[in-house]
């Protein structure tokens, strides 16, 4: 189980939006649809999931049911506001969404869209780990209207998978890849390096496997250490090593060059796709501030600068829920200092860049010392925007500093 709620003010128990939050119903609007259950916690995962044993009480078999309330909810919420609007993007993550058999997902699905509406074109996407995932699972899906399919990889080599405490079969990667395709949904795949025990050799098989499936779309993550995991207790106490920073700026720099040979652009630090219409514009919206809504336990939303998180354990949630009650927890509103940093953070990940105006006048110059030293693209900067070069993209943390400070 993931650890403590954010700090903020409290949630309205009717979950009302503050009549003052100036909605702009023009606003691209997606969902995201939290399970949040897993067979097993992997050991660097503090996401908001949960194993069976872990469930007190909670349960998955009535849990389409229970979300579907939320979507009740917050349709009314905004139809209040005269804020509905269709969804331009729906994901389902977790967890392990299809560790719900299909017709669950497609019924939430389905109430989403009698709710909210979907625009047309719009992407559709599951998670799913490969050992879950066969043909008929894929078609039914996408007869439900899903459009892509995020698949867990991770790594195609079984001591790294044992290091992360992922359990699938790396063959079956292939196989959910194969399904997914024949049903004609877009294919993505999930990769994570730095994992205890992983060479450069052994990312690099990685690599040109998740490139062998020729798949439309890839996320590779850097391992990071999150307190309270299994995997962070192992390194405090001496059983496995901390991740190295240095191999692990090789192995991006290796899976950058690889895959762009393979044809996959990046277009944010941690993405690459085949083309435009492949890159995920789920996540697009979150890294452009659109509006969202998340729906499940422990689910963030935002509306127009105003965030706010669900209460984390599925039975807490059924029961706020049940009560007619809104399941939020807390809620913040960054302040206009807060809201430039989060702008210039996920901005300047983004291939399409960062406008230099979104700058304040006094950091615009810090550019040019950013050009200097190989950090961001000149040519870019000329166009009016701050786009990382390779390096830049390694040391993305340390150019926020240079543009915040």
């Amino acid at each position: 189980m993931a650890g403590p709620l954010p700090l903020g003010d409290a949630a309205p128990a009717d979950g009302r939006l503050p009549e003052d939050l100036p909605i702009d119903a023009s606003t691209p609007f997606s969902a995201y649809l939290h399970v949040p259950f897993c067979r097993v916690r992997c050991g660097y995962c503090d996401f908001n999931t949960y194993t069976a044993s872990e469930l007190r009480g909670a349960r998955q078999d009535t849990y389409a049911d229970t979300l579907l309330q939320e979507v009740a909810l917050a349709r009314g919420i905004l139809a209040e506001r005269g804020a509905l609007r269709p969804m331009d993007t729906v994901f389902f993550g977790g967890g392990t969404p299809t560790l719900l058999p299909p017709g669950d997902l497609a019924r939430m699905l389905a109430g989403a869209v009698d709710a909210f509406g979907l625009c047309a074109g719009a992407e559709v996407t599951v998670e799913a780990n490969p050992d879950t995932v066969t043909a008929p699972v894929a078609r039914e899906l996408a007869a439900a209207g899903v459009t892509r399919m995020s698949i867990g990889m991770q790594s195609a080599v079984p001591h790294v998978l044992a290091a992360l405490d992922r359990t699938h079969r790396p063959e079956n990667v292939r196989t959910a890849v194969e399904a997914a395709r024949e049903a004609g949904l877009s294919v993505s795949v999930d990769l994570i390096y730095g994992a205890p025990g992983e060479t450069l050799d052994d990312w690099r098989a990685s690599v040109d496997a998740a490139v062998a499936l020729a798949p439309d779309h890839v996320s590779a993550y850097a391992l990071i250490i999150e307190d309270g995991t299994k995997l962070a207790r192992q390194i405090r106490r001496g059983e496995v090593a901390a991740p190295d920073d240095d191999l692990q700026a090789d192995m991006y720099e290796l899976a950058d060059g690889r895959l762009a040979a393979a044809g996959l652009g990046w277009y944010e630090v941690s993405n690459w796709a085949r083309s435009a219409d492949q890159r995920s514009r789920h996540n697009l919206a979150y890294w452009r501030g659109s509006d969202w809504w998340g729906f499940g336990p422990g689910a963030h939303s935002h509306v127009a600068g105003l965030r706010w998180w669900n209460v984390r354990h599925p039975a807490a949630y059924a029961q706020r829920l049940a009560a007619g009650e809104s399941p939020a927890a807390g809620t913040e509103r960054p302040d206009a200092q807060a809201a430039l940093l989060e702008r210039i953070l996920l901005g300047s990940r983004l291939a399409e860049g960062l406008p230099l105006e979104a700058l304040p006048k006094a950091v615009r110059p810090r550019v040019a010392g950013l050009i200097a030293d190989g950090l961001a693209e000149g040519g870019a900067a000329v166009r009016g925007l701050l786009v990382l070069t390779r390096r830049g993209r390694l040391l993305a943390d340390a150019v926020v500093r240079t543009l915040t400070d």
